[in-house]
C-alpha cells in the first residue's frame, strides 16, 4: 500500500513537471507583454506632463503704430515692436509673466526698453465674476547714468464681469521713482458683435499724490479675428494738452499661443 503511495505520487509530480513548464512558458509572454506595455505607457505619461506643462505657457507678440499707456505716448508716436510670456501653475490661480516693449521718451539720454515682470493670482468668486490681484515691476533699460532710474512698482486688482466689463484700481507707492503716488482707476469693456468683431471701450482716471498732474484717459476701438492674427484700431486721447498726449488712432496687429 505504502509503495502504491509513493509510486502514484512520483507519477503526479511527473506530470505535474510538464504542466509547470507549459505553465511557464504560457506566463513569460504576459510578462513580457506587461513590460511592453509598461514602456509605452512611459513615453505616453512623459508626453502627458509636457504637453500639460505647454499647455500652461502662452506667449503673445503685437506690432503697434504707437505705444500708448494711459493715453500718453511711450514710443514717440513711432511703431512698437513688444511680446511677453506667461506662466500658470495649473489650477492654483497663480501666475507669472514678462513683457516687453521699445519706448521712446523723446529724451537722448532716456530708456530704449520696458520690461515689466509680474506675479499674480486670479480666481472666479461667483458666477460670471472673476477677481484678478497681481503685483508689476517696471524696468527701464538703456538710459544714460544722468538720467536716472524711474523704475517702480504699481499693485493691480480688477474685478471683470462675463468676461467682457472690467473695474482696475491700480496703486504705485512711488510712481516712476519720482517720490509721489499715484492712483489709477478704469473701467473698460469689450463686446463681441459678430462676425469676428469686437467692440472696445474704457476710461481712466489718474490720481497723483500732492496733486501732480492728475488727469483723465480714455479710448474706443474695433478688433477682428483674421486666422491667428488680432487687428485692432484705437483711438486714445486725454483731458490734457501735452507733447506726449496720444491724441489719434492706433493700429495693433497681434498673435498669440
Amino acid at each position: 500500500m505504502k509503495l502504491n503511495k509513493i509510486a502514484l505520487a512520483l507519477s503526479l509530480a511527473a506530470f505535474a513537471m510538464p504542466l509547470t513548464a507549459l505553465a511557464q512558458e504560457a506566463a513569460a509572454p504576459a510578462e513580457e507583454t506587461t513590460e511592453a506595455a509598461a514602456q509605452e505607457e512611459a513615453p505616453a505619461a512623459e508626453a502627458a506632463a509636457e504637453e500639460e506643462a505647454s499647455s500652461n505657457l502662452s506667449w503673445n507678440l503685437a506690432v503697434t503704430s504707437d505705444y500708448v499707456f494711459r493715453g500718453i505716448t511711450q514710443s514717440n508716436f513711432k511703431p512698437a515692436l513688444q511680446g511677453g510670456l506667461d506662466y500658470a501653475f495649473g489650477d492654483t490661480g497663480w501666475y507669472v509673466g514678462a513683457w516687453a516693449s521699445n519706448i521712446d521718451f523723446n529724451d537722448g539720454d532716456g530708456p530704449d526698453i520696458e520690461l515689466d515682470t509680474y506675479v499674480g493670482y486670479s480666481a472666479d468668486v461667483a458666477e460670471d465674476w472673476n477677481m484678478d490681484v497681481h503685483l508689476v515691476r517696471y524696468t527701464y533699460l538703456g538710459e544714460q547714468d544722468v538720467y536716472g532710474s524711474i523704475d517702480y512698482n504699481e499693485l493691480f486688482v480688477s474685478a471683470t464681469y462675463a468676461e467682457m466689463l472690467t473695474f482696475t484700481v491700480a496703486y504705485a507707492n512711488d510712481y516712476a521713482n519720482l517720490d509721489f503716488s499715484s492712483l489709477y482707476y478704469n473701467l473698460g469693456g469689450t463686446w463681441d458683435v459678430g462676425n469676428d468683431f469686437a467692440l472696445n471701450a474704457g476710461v481712466g482716471r489718474t490720481n497723483f499724490s500732492d496733486d501732480n498732474g492728475s488727469y483723465t484717459d480714455w479710448n474706443v476701438g474695433i478688433s477682428r479675428q483674421f486666422g491667428p492674427v488680432n487687428a485692432a484700431l484705437n483711438y486714445h486721447d486725454t483731458n490734457i494738452e501735452g507733447d506726449r498726449v496720444s491724441d489719434r488712432v492706433v493700429l495693433t496687429l497681434a498673435l498669440g499661443g
